[in-house]
């Protein structure tokens, strides 16, 4: 294990084995136990390895492989896609991507599936972020950073990258949209609200371009 944390090496073993019995179950017949067991430590590993405490690590990576998983099965046709997936990806998965992730919901009315992540996840998102999508009456409580694997990639039949370079791999058959944002780690609390309002604009126009709204 990569980040043993509050865990001893025994009950973080129990732990994720009952992850993979709680997945292999709502995976069955799409993948194997040995993929899923294979994911389930994966992304435990992706999150620990940016993780200062590991008490909450099993829950999250559980989520993490959840939603990797059903991004595997849609890239390789095993699921069919209920709607337009969108891919938002900066530098941590702190601050623009998980604003953008929770615009794009709330905008369409949860017409669109999103999904974020980081070129090189931080290990939380600021009280800066949370305060201005509060301001708003958004909640960033259930978010965290998430590292930026090859499948939601495959998944996404959009993808929005702001300030990560070339650290998305590129499929035929995509949407890739680059949107020149600050930062929010270096900006004060108006300057995050400026960013957070501008990604609204941006995620208007393109629901309205996806026919969404």
């Amino acid at each position: 294990m990569t980040n043993k944390g509050l865990f001893d090496y025994e009950d973080l073993d129990l732990i994720l084995s009952h992850v993979v019995i709680r997945l292999e179950s709502k995976f069955k017949g799409v993948f194997s136990k040995e993929t899923v067991e294979r994911f389930v430590q994966e992304s435990y590993d992706l999150l620990a390895a940016n993780a200062e405490v590991s008490v909450h690590l099993p829950s999250l990576a559980e989520r993490f492989t959840r939603d990797r998983l059903t991004a595997l099965a849609q890239s390789e046709n095993k699921i069919e896609k209920e709607q337009p997936e969108i891919l938002f990806v900066c530098v941590h998965n702190a601050g623009r991507s998980q604003m953008a992730a929770a615009l794009a919901t709330q905008l369409s009315n949860g017409k669109v599936s999103v999904r974020s992540a980081g070129s090189a996840p931080a290990d939380s998102i600021p009280e800066n972020v949370h305060a201005a999508m509060s301001a708003i009456g958004l909640s960033l409580a259930d978010a965290f950073p998430k590292p930026l694997t090859d499948e939601v990639v495959r998944a996404a039949d959009v993808v929005i990258t702001m300030g990560c370079g070339d650290a998305c791999p590129i499929y035929p058959g995509k949407r890739y949209e680059d949107w020149d944002l600050a930062d929010p780690s270096v900006l004060d609390a108006d300057g995050v609200k400026a960013v957070r309002d501008d990604i609204a604009d941006r995620i208007r126009n393109l629901l309205t371009e996806l026919k969404v709204i």
